[in-house]
């Protein structure tokens, strides 16, 4: 039997890193010398590979939406050439582009994992082996025809994942959704099911730029701040609340401000600062107000998650009623409904 093909893309980030002046910094070239090093990479149990980097590699804090994009077309040219896809990435904003690349997938019936590592693919004592040979094993499975983060022995949806570590290597964790596959001395499915591969053939939207924020609220936040960030041109804003998705309503100032962003066309999304669980907008009083000011209950959806929504919807130039109805339903398997 053939060995399946599975695309490389490479936009950046530690693993294919090399040491410098300065400290770790992209090379073009160099991850393609070290993967040609790698004799696990001709093993019969893994796929053939193709290489594809970004011009210029980018460190992960600057990937923009117009570079999640560009990853979505880079597999969408060479759909029908690949069984699946494993896009190297930075981990700062990894969960960012995870998310956003399981809306902007349409139609997606093969395996895209997203991974990287902590510690470059070139130094001694580095987890980039493990995460990229467990990234391929994933990608030329098929039994995960969606996106995926692979990192530290996880498998995860890759738009519930958040990142919780800067130096661990167990960097990301799924916190309100079980991974799908975990990599030990077995590789051992999890409780939850894969999505099945959606029908229909893969479609990639054409976004526009949008005006998008994330406000995180914090004892003493005032009116006036909140009203600033609402400001035009802002058309989507991810609220950071309190635990189950409350808001200070002491000074009426606050709600007034969101609910008149609301009555302009903003979209304005309600998610939790916990790492685990999710808003309930009619738990608390406060809740209910943020409710009658318009605000759109984001369940358990993560930050990055929701942003990454918004972007992709907002990008298509929905009307904001729309946007605002289906930002509160799940799509990809992204909020427990």
């Amino acid at each position: 039997m053939s060995r399946k093909r599975v695309l490389l893309a490479h936009t950046g980030g530690t693993i294919g890193m090399r040491r410098g002046p300065g400290g770790y910094e992209p090379a073009p070239g160099h991850l393609e010398r070290l993967l040609a090093a790698m004799p696990e990479l001709s093993s019969p149990e893994l796929p053939e590979t193709e290489l594809v980097e970004f011009e210029p590699l980018l460190d992960s804090s600057d990937m923009a939406p117009s570079d999640w994009q560009r990853v979505a077309r880079i597999i969408e040219s060479r759909y029908d050439r690949f069984d699946g896809f494993v896009v190297l990435h930075g981990t700062d904003t990894l969960a960012y582009t995870a998310s956003a690349l399981s809306f902007l997938l349409e139609g997606l019936g093969k395996p895209v994992v997203v991974t990287g590592s902590q510690v470059p693919l070139g130094e001694v004592r580095t987890d980039a082996r493990e995460n990229l040979v467990g990234s391929l094993l994933v990608a030329a499975g098929g039994q995960l025809p969606e996106v995926t983060v692979c990192f530290g022995g996880l498998v995860m949806r890759g738009n519930r994942v958040t990142k919780v570590s800067s130096t661990g290597f167990a960097a990301f964790e799924s916190p309100n959704f079980p991974p799908l596959v975990r990599l030990g001395v077995a590789i051992e499915p999890g409780p939850a099911a894969p999505r099945p591969p959606a029908e229909g053939p893969l479609r990639v939207a054409d976004l526009r730029p949008v005006s998008v924020a994330a406000l995180r609220l914090f004892p003493g936040i005032t009116p006036e701040l909140v009203a600033n960030v609402l400001r035009p041109p802002l058309s989507g804003l991810v609220l950071e609340t309190y635990g189950a998705g409350n808001a200070p309503t002491r000074d009426p100032a606050l709600l007034e401000a969101l609910a008149s962003a609301v009555g302009r066309g903003v979209v304005v999304v309600n998610t939790t600062q916990c790492l685990r669980g999710g808003v309930d907008m009619d738990g608390y009083a406060t809740g209910s107000a943020l409710r009658r000011a318009g605000v759109v209950s984001g369940a358990d959806m993560t930050p990055e998650a929701a942003l990454a929504k918004l972007i992709w919807l907002l990008g298509q130039g929905l009307e904001p009623a729309r946007v605002r109805e289906l930002a509160a339903q799940d799509l990809r398997g992204e909020l427990t409904a």
